[in-house]
Protein backbone atom coordinates (compact mmCIF):
# COMPACT_ATOMS: atom_id res chain seq x y z
CA UNK A 1 0.00 0.00 0.00
CA UNK A 2 0.98 3.81 -0.58
CA UNK A 3 0.60 6.12 2.28
CA UNK A 4 1.27 9.46 3.26
CA UNK A 5 1.56 11.74 6.65
CA UNK A 6 -1.05 14.11 7.31
CA UNK A 7 0.50 17.26 8.16
CA UNK A 8 -0.09 18.84 12.25
CA UNK A 9 -1.52 16.68 15.51
CA UNK A 10 -4.55 15.73 16.03
CA UNK A 11 -6.91 14.98 19.23
CA UNK A 12 -9.63 12.50 20.20
CA UNK A 13 -12.72 13.77 21.52
CA UNK A 14 -15.53 12.74 23.35
CA UNK A 15 -18.66 14.74 23.87
CA UNK A 16 -22.06 14.07 25.29
CA UNK A 17 -23.90 12.11 23.01
CA UNK A 18 -26.73 14.58 22.89
CA UNK A 19 -24.24 17.36 21.96
CA UNK A 20 -24.19 19.38 18.67
CA UNK A 21 -21.13 19.50 16.73
CA UNK A 22 -18.98 22.51 17.74
CA UNK A 23 -17.48 24.98 15.40
CA UNK A 24 -14.03 23.61 16.59
CA UNK A 25 -14.25 21.01 15.01
CA UNK A 26 -13.37 21.98 11.77
CA UNK A 27 -9.89 21.54 9.36
CA UNK A 28 -7.99 19.39 7.08
CA UNK A 29 -9.23 16.34 8.36
CA UNK A 30 -12.10 15.64 10.42
CA UNK A 31 -13.78 12.88 11.87
CA UNK A 32 -17.55 12.75 13.60
CA UNK A 33 -18.90 9.96 14.86
CA UNK A 34 -21.97 10.19 16.64
CA UNK A 35 -23.95 7.02 18.95
CA UNK A 36 -26.15 6.35 21.78
CA UNK A 37 -23.12 6.57 24.12
CA UNK A 38 -21.10 9.26 22.43
CA UNK A 39 -20.07 12.13 20.39
CA UNK A 40 -16.74 11.43 18.79
CA UNK A 41 -14.79 14.12 17.11
CA UNK A 42 -11.31 14.08 15.72
CA UNK A 43 -9.55 17.01 14.63
CA UNK A 44 -6.82 18.71 14.64
CA UNK A 45 -5.66 19.27 18.34
CA UNK A 46 -5.07 23.28 18.04
CA UNK A 47 -8.85 23.61 17.22
CA UNK A 48 -9.81 21.58 20.68
CA UNK A 49 -10.84 23.86 23.66
CA UNK A 50 -8.78 23.06 26.64
CA UNK A 51 -11.73 21.71 28.90
CA UNK A 52 -12.67 19.47 26.07
CA UNK A 53 -12.24 15.54 27.40
CA UNK A 54 -9.70 14.80 24.84
CA UNK A 55 -6.49 12.71 23.90
CA UNK A 56 -4.13 14.71 22.34
CA UNK A 57 -0.75 13.98 20.36
CA UNK A 58 -1.73 12.26 17.37
CA UNK A 59 -0.41 11.77 13.80
CA UNK A 60 -2.34 10.40 10.76
CA UNK A 61 -1.67 8.03 8.00
CA UNK A 62 -3.54 8.30 4.95
CA UNK A 63 -4.07 5.47 2.32
CA UNK A 64 -3.64 6.22 -1.04
CA UNK A 65 -7.13 4.92 -2.84
CA UNK A 66 -9.39 4.82 -3.82
CA UNK A 67 -10.28 1.45 -2.78
CA UNK A 68 -13.17 -0.34 -3.92
CA UNK A 69 -15.58 -1.86 -1.74
CA UNK A 70 -14.80 -5.42 -2.57
CA UNK A 71 -11.04 -5.12 -1.67
CA UNK A 72 -9.95 -7.17 1.37
CA UNK A 73 -7.05 -6.66 3.45
CA UNK A 74 -6.01 -3.37 3.37
CA UNK A 75 -6.72 -2.71 7.22
CA UNK A 76 -4.92 -5.61 7.96
CA UNK A 77 -1.92 -5.15 5.68
CA UNK A 78 -1.41 -2.13 7.77
CA UNK A 79 -2.57 -3.28 11.14
CA UNK A 80 -0.57 -6.49 11.57
CA UNK A 81 2.98 -4.94 11.06
CA UNK A 82 2.36 -2.49 13.46
CA UNK A 83 0.84 -5.09 15.83
CA UNK A 84 3.73 -7.27 15.88
CA UNK A 85 5.76 -3.74 16.94
CA UNK A 86 3.63 -2.90 19.53
CA UNK A 87 2.50 0.14 18.34
CA UNK A 88 -1.47 1.00 18.44
CA UNK A 89 -3.84 2.93 15.97
CA UNK A 90 -7.32 4.24 15.52
CA UNK A 91 -8.57 3.61 12.33
CA UNK A 92 -11.13 5.55 10.21
CA UNK A 93 -12.42 4.15 6.93
CA UNK A 94 -14.35 7.01 4.12
CA UNK A 95 -15.41 6.04 1.06
CA UNK A 96 -12.39 6.10 -0.69
CA UNK A 97 -9.86 5.46 1.24
CA UNK A 98 -8.64 4.42 5.10
CA UNK A 99 -6.83 6.74 7.54
CA UNK A 100 -4.94 5.49 10.67
CA UNK A 101 -4.12 7.78 13.99
CA UNK A 102 -0.82 6.28 15.24
CA UNK A 103 0.53 8.75 18.69
CA UNK A 104 2.85 11.30 17.95
CA UNK A 105 5.59 9.27 20.24
CA UNK A 106 5.81 6.26 17.77
CA UNK A 107 4.89 7.67 14.49
CA UNK A 108 7.92 7.71 13.21
CA UNK A 109 8.92 4.62 14.08
CA UNK A 110 5.47 3.35 12.48
CA UNK A 111 6.40 4.80 9.30
CA UNK A 112 9.55 2.69 9.20
CA UNK A 113 7.68 -0.57 10.41
CA UNK A 114 4.90 0.11 7.23
CA UNK A 115 8.00 0.77 5.20
CA UNK A 116 10.16 -2.65 6.25
CA UNK A 117 6.91 -4.41 5.62
CA UNK A 118 6.42 -3.14 1.89
CA UNK A 119 4.42 -0.54 2.25
CA UNK A 120 5.61 2.70 0.45
CA UNK A 121 5.54 6.37 1.99
CA UNK A 122 4.82 9.19 -0.92
CA UNK A 123 4.05 12.90 -0.70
Amino acid sequence: QRFRSLPGRYAVCRLNPEAGVPAWAAGPFVNITRTAAELAIICPAERVPGEVRAERGWRVLKLVGPFPFTATGVLSSIAQPLARANISLLSIATYDTDYFLISVERFDEAVAVLTAAGHRKVR
